[in-house]
């Protein structure tokens, strides 16, 4: 009868844990890599960096890393922005970019200048000089309230989902690195990568919960 109840509160235990984790890790997490090479004479071996998108409740939350030598730089390729991704239903307002040095803001409009198809929004730098003056690599985070990953990350009619404006450094240009020195603009086409962290954590919480149960009966056997 003892080892019955053990069993039977180690279920539940397990169960509470299974819906703690659920809430604990966000549902949905996706994350694509900036592989596609737009820039003149080549920005280096891809991939250049990756794009991270998460929904917690009806927020989408955006990561973009860069990964070295590259930085973000502001050419007209892009016209003048950092990055850029298209939302359906989406409106200005409801974005909201974490605060950065230098200062970025959302920006809106018909952003075609790179040749990788139209976009609806941006991220800009405002009180960035054009060109390599004011390059910087710490990534860009932002949040698109009242929307899904999935009305984020619908690829436009050229098939592109985001698009980032880099340079690929080298020492000559930005004092280290050993990039091509190239500028132009990256992006994610294809499919993206689901993260595995909600299933690797409630397997771990699970198996945990197993191993003290198993201790537990095998002590009062």
């Amino acid at each position: 009868m003892m080892q019955r109840n053990l069993m039977g509160r180690g279920l539940l235990i397990a169960a509470l844990l299974v819906v703690g984790l659920a809430v604990a890790v966000p549902a949905n997490a996706t994350l694509f890599t900036l592989t596609s090479d737009h820039c003149t004479g080549g920005c280096g071996t891809p991939p250049f960096g990756t794009v991270d998108v998460t929904q917690t409740g009806t927020t989408v939350n955006v990561d973009v890393h860069l990964f070295s030598p590259n930085f973000f730089v502001k050419t007209g390729s892009v016209d003048f922005q950092a990055f850029k991704f298209n939302a359906t239903g989406v409106v200005l307002g409801d974005i909201t970019v974490d605060a950065h040095v230098p200062a970025l803001v959302a920006d809106t409009g018909a952003f075609n200048g790179d040749g990788t198809g139209t976009f609806a929004f941006g991220i800009i730098c405002n009180v960035c000089g054009n060109g390599a003056s004011d390059i910087f690599n710490t990534a860009i985070i932002f949040h698109v309230a009242n929307a899904t990953i999935a009305e984020v990350t619908a690829p436009n009619a050229a098939g592109n989902i985001f698009v980032a404006d880099i340079i690929s450094c080298n020492v000559e240009q930005c004092g280290s690195g050993n990039g091509t020195g190239n500028t132009g603009p990256v992006d994610v086409t294809g499919a993206a990568v689901p993260e595995p962290a909600t299933m690797l954590l409630l397997g771990s919480g699970l198996l945990g919960l197993a191993l003290v149960n198993r201790k537990r009966l095998v002590k009062t056997a």
